[in-house]
């Protein structure tokens, strides 16, 4: 279902190509209707504010909330390993997980990066997509609970993506000005998250081109 892969796209950085498929993304996420109105609301509030922005104030944005805070990584592992080695382990476990369905991952982006991971759920089956997303509920909870707390439209996708995951978010998506830097760095005290993945982090398996690919599907031979 393409409605995770343009979920992935809204989390990835924001570069001119996003802002111009900001239409497709919106017309494949309600077209599709795996999300409510209100979490299609949700989301459209960020789509909204990379719209009517300037694409440098976006990008600064991105950057401060995603790359300077470890609390709101968008890298799954980070909130169960850390820079443990278990970590190097689960990465080589998920690598094999999409390779064992015939994806390879394009340039030099980590598995465990969510808009990844939502591309590759984006070309499997929906209940399986939503089972593997279920094991990365508390960390999507976690995430879009920090994101609201500093009043960021991203947590409208963290709100749609808990509720595909199967789970009521426990916070409420909002959008508006981040908070400040002394409010973020209180919010960032406690991180550390239980294991994402559930089975798959051990090696176990339990349309419309509408951004950036982070795979290579393998092509069949006919």
């Amino acid at each position: 279902m393409l409605t995770f892969k343009a979920l992935g796209a809204l989390l990835g950085y924001p570069e001119q190509d996003l802002i111009d498929a900001l239409p497709e993304l919106e017309r494949v996420i309600q077209t599709e209707g795996l999300l409510s109105r209100r979490e299609q609301s949700a989301v459209g509030a960020l789509i909204a504010e990379l719209r009517a922005g300037e694409l440098m104030s976006a990008q600064e944005r991105y950057v401060a909330l995603f790359d300077r805070s470890r609390a709101l990584s968008l890298h799954l592992f980070e909130h169960v390993h850390g820079e443990s080695r278990d970590r190097g382990q689960a990465m080589v476990d998920l690598n094999k997980l999409y390779r064992s369905h015939g994806f390879t991952l394009a340039g030099n982006e980590l598995p465990d990066f969510l808009p990844a991971v939502l591309e590759y759920l984006s070309y499997r089956p929906l209940e399986e997509a939503r089972a593997l997303l279920a094991d990365t509920g508390h960390i999507l909870q976690a995430l879009g609970g920090r994101l609201a707390q500093r009043a960021s439209a991203y947590s409208g996708v963290l709100a749609a993506l808990t509720t595909l995951a199967g789970e009521k978010p426990a916070f409420e998506a909002a959008s508006g000005e981040a908070a400040d830097d002394e409010e973020a760095a209180a919010l960032d005290e406690t991180w550390a998250e239980p294991p994402a993945f559930g089975e798959c982090s051990s090696g176990k398996q339990g349309g419309a081109q509408i951004a950036s690919i982070q795979f290579h599907p393998k092509r069949t031979a006919r």
